[in-house]
């Protein structure tokens, strides 16, 4: 019956490097996604700390929307999840894939 537990770990190491634990997650009534903000989440369910579910209902984002942050973040670090330089970094990609 082991397998079928979830053991989940108390904290995570976050995008700067500090330990993330459920209660140091962003609100769950965020509407400003701020990167740090973002690049937590994403830390959390890299980490095991949530599951992609859980951080989907508890933020009110699509599987999409997430999906998204994550391909940001292993793609381009923190810098991906700017909204400002998001057509810069998706060219650049899409740019290095074709050599």
């Amino acid at each position: 019956m082991i397998e079928n537990q979830k053991i989940r770990p108390a904290a995570v190491i976050g995008p700067l490097g500090e330990p993330l634990t459920l209660d140091s997650l962003p609100p769950r009534d965020t509407r400003r996604w701020v990167v740090r903000r973002k690049a937590e989440v994403v830390a959390a369910v890299n980490g095991g700390l949530l599951t992609i579910d859980e951080a989907c209902e508890r933020y009110d984002l699509t599987i999409e929307e997430f999906a998204a942050w994550q391909r940001a973040v292993d793609r381009s670090g923190m810098q991906g999840l700017r909204v400002t330089r998001l057509q810069h970094y998706r060219d650049l990609y899409e740019r290095q894939q074709k050599y």
